[in-house]
C-alpha cells in the first residue's frame, strides 16, 4: 500500500497504522497476530535482497540469513544489527521471545533457540509482517 501518512512511522496514529497497512498487515503488526502456517509468498522467496518490516521499511534480514525451517513462516537464524527488539510474551500459557521491529516497534514473531548454525536461533516471522526489496532495485 502508499504510503499515505503524515507523520513518521514511530509516531503515527492507529488511524494512520489503519490507512496505511492491510487489513492482515495491521492484525499482525499493530494487534501482535500471527497468519496461518503455509500462507506467506515469502516463504519460497529465494532472489538476492532484503526483507523489510511491511510498517515502516525498516531493514530487518538479509536473504542470506533465510533458511527452510518447515515451520510454515519465513525463518531466518539472525537479523541485521539493531534492526530488531525483543520482548517477553507470556501469552497462551507459555514464555516466548516476542520480535519487534526497533522502528516502530510492530510485531513481527518470536525467536527461538532451535535454529541452524552459526547462531542456534530461528527467528520465526510472519510474512505479513515483512516486505521483500529484491537486490538492486
Amino acid at each position: 500500500m502508499a504510503d499515505t501518512a503524515t507523520t513518521t512511522p514511530e509516531a503515527r496514529s492507529e488511524a494512520e497504522w489503519r490507512a496505511h497497512l492491510s487489513p492482515e498487515q495491521y492484525r499482525v503488526l499493530r494487534e501482535h497476530g500471527t497468519e496461518r502456517p503455509g500462507t506467506s509468498c515469502l516463504l519460497a522467496e529465494k532472489r538476492a535482497g532484503t526483507f523489510a518490516c511491511a510498517g515502516c521499511g525498516q531493514p530487518l534480514f538479509e536473504q542470506g540469513t533465510k533458511y527452510e525451517s518447515g515451520t510454515g513462516w519465513p525463518s531466518f537464524f539472525a537479523p541485521l544489527d539493531g534492526a530488531v527488539e525483543t520482548t517477553s510474551d507470556r501469552t497462551f500459557g507459555m514464555v516466548r521471545t516476542e520480535v519487534h521491529c526497533a522502528r516502530c516497534h510492530g510485531h513481527l514473531g518470536h525467536v527461538f533457540d532451535d535454529g541452524p548454525a552459526p547462531t542456534g536461533l530461528r527467528y520465526c516471522m510472519n510474512g505479513a509482517a515483512l516486505r521483500f526489496e529484491p537486490a538492486g532495485e
